[in-house]
């Protein structure tokens, strides 16, 4: 071991190099996650959300027919199920694709 007490490899940055390289591949691969879209449905379909990875809600659709002026609770529920399921579909391709880069160990992004 050099007389500074790293080892061998990092010393000639080396190391450094590659822990630069992984951190713009997890930028790069973060950002590209943060513009793709994510959408889930409820109600058999009749409500549809859209969301991005940013968790910003791009569509939204409701068939024509559900909006049932004596039950708005119901067409509610089916909003927020719909834009919570996209939600976790964002979640779940955030975790899994920065997996590769922690380990497996979860990250709050």
């Amino acid at each position: 071991m050099p007389k500074h007490g790293l080892p061998q490899g990092f010393a000639g940055g080396n190391m450094l190099k590659q822990v630069q390289k992984m951190q713009e591949e997890m930028l790069r691969v973060q950002q590209e996650l943060e513009e793709r879209e994510y959408t889930s449905a409820s109600g058999g379909g009749a409500v549809s959300a859209t969301v991005n990875g940013r968790h910003e809600v791009v569509s939204l659709s409701v068939s024509p027919g559900v909006a049932d002026p004596e039950d708005l609770d119901m067409l509610t529920d089916l909003v927020i199920a719909a834009v919570n399921g996209a939600m976790r579909e964002a979640d779940e391709a955030m975790q899994k694709e920065m997996s590769r880069f922690t380990g497996g160990m979860k990250m709050p992004f």
